[in-house]
């Protein structure tokens, strides 16, 4: 039987090799406004770098609300020596309309092309899949974005299309690449 509520609760540590995740918290507010406030780092997201520690304050906020509402998580990423080098998740959860998660994550450019996502993806995946219980899993690219696309289709993704002017951020209309996978796609 399929749970009507996604199982958000309690402490959400996720661990897989020297990496763990841990859903994000005031604690991490100075790490992750360095983080974000690197133009390398946002550059395909849909945030300016960041200037000032309430903006990483604000999006812990919204990271909270959106547990506490049953609607998405997001972790921070944590190396062995327990320092943030990125942040992945559920920016969205919909149960009432097809039991789908939109999957984002970021990562420090010190750590770009080291294997950490592809460590860290299928977890995000078989908690999708199997501990909220989606039918499918989508991710938004930005179009320029070649590595994110390259990590979703080693992954299993689909690229189905592009969301022409879907978003608007940096003073400008931004497309969208969606990616998906469905749950019958898991081997």
């Amino acid at each position: 039987m399929i749970s009507r509520d996604p199982d958000l609760e309690g402490d959400l540590e996720l661990a897989i090799g020297e990496f763990s995740l841990r859903p994000l918290g005031d604690g991490d507010a100075g790490e992750l406004f360095d983080h974000f406030a690197d133009p390398r780092v946002v550059e395909f997201m849909d945030i300016e770098p960041l200037t000032d520690i309430e903006q990483a304050c604000h999006i812990i906020a919204w990271a909270e609300t959106q547990r506490a509402v049953g609607a998405g998580v997001r972790w921070a990423i944590r190396e062995a020596a327990g320092a943030l080098i990125g942040t992945c998740g559920f920016n969205r959860i919909d149960l009432e309309r097809g039991r789908r998660g939109e999957i984002a994550y970021d990562l420090a450019h010190d750590w770009w092309g080291r294997g950490v996502m592809s460590a860290i993806l299928p977890m995000i995946v078989d908690f999708g899949f199997g501990r909220v219980a989606l039918h499918r899993l989508e991710a938004m690219v930005t179009p320029g974005n070649e590595r994110s696309g390259r990590l979703l289709r080693r992954h299993g993704f689909v690229a189905e299309g592009v969301l022409r002017d879907y978003g608007f951020w940096k003073d400008r209309y931004w497309d969208r690449i969606v990616y998906s996978r469905l749950a019958a796609d898991r081997t």
